[in-house]
């Protein structure tokens, strides 16, 4: 993800206005602290951030080193300069005036110190630093998002929810529409993409393909071993040549492969093996990685069978009424018959 910081160009009184991140009445020595994610990277502090009266602290220096600026403290007046890009911030602690490039910023809330430690309020030092800043309740954590660019594309629409869970457990904010541009702030897990609209509005959506052109290494790792897994419950499956599509009562191979594409990842595949292969991407036995599928010769056909790569050499499939399905090793009896991988997430 391309992490890009600055400073708010816009007016003085856009600053003004801005509020400090609410949570609620929330009691820091009840609660844990709340975990802070920038451009969907963890951020660590010696002292952990507090929320006092439904408002953020975290530790000064951290949070601007972390946001790029570079700063200056004044013991003797318990002031601090962060410098950023020409444009300069300055903030004496116990104040709930701010000064940018020697305009008057208000805060609703002073900065403090917190046991030992010189804490300030966390939305306007990352607003005015021109970051994004969302509160998410079901997890206690906070997304600061630095960036500005609209990188991905949506390919279907998708429900924009307020937390990532099934239909039933997060509201709904908006549905987002084919072709919009959004920003993919992090990864929460195989199934859930925390994403940023142009309109600024912060969300969660589904990360199955079928919604959006977004991928990466880390995602692909994790969506192949959630279709290894939804795969693996099948082991033992009965083999049946030209088994019937909609029931898991038997499989022959590719029936298999569309099932567990479709319900693990939303991708949508033919029934037989050679249209299946004409789908997504080429790529080279040496350039394998688990997910990807593998098509055989079989039965006087060019291609008759095909199979999941399951990664460390070993093939996902079924074939034979003695065995069902089951893992086995991509050997070279296999290697022999093989005629093209494709990659289709």
């Amino acid at each position: 993800m391309k992490i890009r910081n600055c400073f708010l160009t816009g007016a003085a009184s856009a600053l003004m206005s801005m509020m400090l991140v609410h949570a609620g009445p929330v009691h820091a020595e009840t609660n844990p602290p709340p975990s802070v994610f920038l451009d969907g990277h963890p951020l660590s502090f010696q002292t952990a951030p507090v929320i006092e009266g439904g408002y953020s602290f975290v530790p000064m220096r951290s949070i601007f080193e972390a946001e790029g600026a570079k700063i200056s403290w004044d013991t003797s007046t318990q002031t601090v300069t962060a410098n950023k890009d020409g444009a300069i911030l300055t903030y004496k602690i116990g104040e709930k005036t701010a000064y940018k490039n020697q305009v008057r910023l208000e805060l609703p809330v002073s900065g403090k110190i917190i046991d030992g430690s010189t804490m300030v309020p966390l939305r306007f030092i990352s607003e005015t630093l021109g970051n994004l800043v969302k509160w998410h309740e079901y997890s206690r954590s906070i997304t600061i998002s630095s960036v500005h660019d609209y990188e991905t594309t949506i390919e279907y629409g998708v429900n924009l929810r307020v937390s990532p869970g099934k239909d039933t457990d997060s509201p709904l904010i908006r549905m987002l529409s084919k072709n919009e541009r959004i920003h993919v702030i992090r990864e929460i897990n195989a199934d859930w993409l925390e994403v940023q609209a142009q309109d600024n509005t912060v969300g969660f959506i589904s990360a199955k393909p079928l919604y959006t052109d977004y991928t990466s290494p880390a995602l692909a790792d994790k969506q192949a071993d959630e279709l290894l897994a939804f795969g693996s419950k099948f082991l033992g499956t009965p083999y049946e040549f030209g088994a019937a599509s909609g029931q898991t009562d038997t499989f022959d191979c590719s029936s298999f492969v569309r099932y567990v594409f479709s319900e693990a990842l939303s991708i949508d595949l033919p029934r037989v093996s050679y249209d299946q292969a004409l789908e997504g991407n080429k790529v080279g036995i040496d350039e394998l990685r688990k997910g990807d599928l593998l098509f055989f010769s079989a039965r006087g056909l060019d291609i008759g069978h095909v199979g999941i790569y399951a990664g460390d050499g070993r093939v996902l499939h079924t074939y034979s009424k003695e065995q069902g399905v089951h893992f086995e090793d991509f050997d070279e009896k296999w290697k022999k018959r093989f005629v093209t991988a494709r990659r289709l997430f």
